[in-house]
């Protein structure tokens, strides 16, 4: 249904690289700072070196001494690519199997209007993936200048179009066009992002179930699952909430039976609540904004941000890296999600598995 691209943006470098002995990574915890992040959520402690929040009393000085003792290399690797290829290739054999049965191939149709770079590359990127897996794709590019009339035309030829089983309008949409109107004139049975108000209501109920789930936030379970990480009655927390990722996100722990704190904003205390935490999925696009004093020993973080910062060393000018400092975190957690290479892969194996499963349904095909 609808798919936004991630802005490249201009930041300072966030630098969380570790001190190089464990007693210089105790130093901070001798003292406290402040430092205000860019986002809304309020002044965070902080020391000066090596940039690393205070831990305060949530858990004891010896805790804290375990996890910097702890080497890096204790830490599992959670491995988005791996897993999204292991997706990719049962999808491959799934949609070889339905053609050989009833001559059936999932269709994927993506509609651009505008001349946006990130959004083109998006698009093309999934046209690829598409075309790996055996799934059709169709792909209507339009002008900027394009009329509303026009896009909701090719939508519902989309709807009536019995090779398509999954829609999906790129976003952002040109600022003159209404971006609710367009988004709900995609059927919810071709609804393959999942953000349909009918698909995320249904999320929200117990005893229903949604016809899709937006693709990121399943990814992130499906990590959890693959790894074989407990969900049940353990405490997560999400950190964000929007529409994309952190609702649906929170919503999905729920569903399988964990207690979900949202920390977002408006939030006071935010590292004291995200350090009570088993379970972190963390999506707000703020570079290395999460410590390593902010988790609990143990506990397995899913990173969803992907935010450009500024280094010169790196040819291309930037790198890229994730709302959780992960040379900190993985101190401290017992898995954790690299940045790149870790949910991102997971995006579009969701959106593939999503398009599969829609023809499976329309075609009643088991």
């Amino acid at each position: 249904m609808a798919s936004y691209p991630i802005t490249m943006m201009k930041m300072k470098l966030n630098d969380c690289s570790p001190p190089s002995t464990a007693a210089a990574r105790l130093l901070p915890f001798l003292g406290r700072h402040y430092i205000h992040f860019r986002s809304s959520m309020g002044p965070f402690q902080n020391p000066s070196f090596p940039r690393t929040i205070v831990a305060r009393s949530a858990f004891s000085f010896s805790s804290v001494v375990t996890a910097a003792m702890a080497s890096e290399a204790s830490v599992k690797v959670i491995d988005g690519k791996k897993v999204a290829k292991d997706i990719r290739d049962e999808i491959t054999a799934e949609i070889s199997r339905m053609k050989d049965s009833i001559g059936v191939v999932p269709g994927l149709a993506v509609i651009l209007v505008g001349e946006r770079k990130d959004s083109a590359t998006y698009v093309r990127n999934k046209k690829k993936a598409c075309e790996a897996v055996g799934i059709k794709s169709y792909e209507v590019c339009l002008p900027e200048n394009s009329t509303e009339e026009e896009v909701l035309k090719y939508i519902s030829g989309f709807n009536d179009d019995t090779m398509v089983h999954g829609i999906l309008v790129q976003l952002p949409l040109p600022s003159h066009m209404n971006e609710q109107k367009i988004l709900n004139a995609v059927c919810i049975e071709k609804d393959v992002d999942g953000f349909h108000p009918l698909n995320i209501g249904r999320l929200a109920m117990r005893g229903r179930e949604p016809l899709f789930v937006p693709c990121t936030p399943k990814g992130c379970i499906e990590l959890l699952h693959r790894y074989n990480v407990e969900i049940k009655g353990k405490k997560a927390v999400v950190i964000g909430r929007s529409n994309i990722v952190g609702m649906p996100a929170a919503l999905l722990l729920q569903r399988e039976d964990a207690t979900v704190s949202i920390v977002h904003s408006r939030t006071k205390n935010p590292e004291e609540i995200t350090r009570q935490a088993d379970i972190i999925i963390s999506a707000v696009g703020q570079p290395n904004m999460v410590r390593g004093s902010w988790i609990k020993p143990g506990a397995v973080i899913i990173d969803v941000g992907i935010n450009p910062v500024e280094d010169t060393t790196n040819p291309r000018g930037y790198r890229l890296v994730g709302d959780v400092c992960y040379e900190e975190a993985s101190k401290v957690a017992s898995a954790i999600t690299p940045v790149p290479g870790g949910v991102g892969p997971m995006t579009i194996a969701m959106l593939l598995s999503n398009t599969l499963l829609s023809a499976k349904r329309i075609h009643n095909f088991k």
